[in-house]
């Protein structure tokens, strides 16, 4: 079952493979069977598995000091989507994270950031949960 918790370790992970450059970590969070789709800011979709990580090797080239804040977590029974703000030196984002359960673990589906006019309105690691 895909709790709150799952979904929000399972974008700690994200953030912090994103925050410290770490590729194989990164790649071991997106899932290996299901469909992906990633839209980075200012980027075309991208889809597949393939095509994904190719993207994640070029922006952890040079991560960015990402901070994931206010995650809000809309969970169902094998999948989570983690809807949050980002953090960056340039500003703030709005991001949608989107995991499932495969073979019992939580893998990411969709990742999507883009500018955003709103702003965090809670402190960091506050969350809300719909079921």
């Amino acid at each position: 079952m895909m709790t709150e918790e799952t979904a929000l370790f399972a974008n700690d992970a994200f953030y912090a493979a994103f925050r410290e450059g770490d590729y194989p970590a990164m790649s071991a969070l997106w899932a290996t069977d299901a469909k992906q789709c990633c839209i980075h800011p200012m980027w075309e979709p991208l889809f597949g598995r393939e095509a994904v990580l190719a993207s994640w090797k070029e922006v952890l080239r040079t991560p960015p000091p990402v901070e994931c804040v206010t995650p809000y977590v809309v969970s169902s029974h094998a999948m989570a989507t983690v809807f949050c703000f980002e953090k960056i030196e340039q500003g703030v984002l709005a991001a949608t994270n989107v995991y499932i359960l495969e073979q019992g673990r939580p893998r990411m589906v969709h990742h999507q950031a883009a500018s955003t006019r709103g702003r965090p309105k809670a402190g960091p690691g506050e969350s809300r949960v719909i079921n």
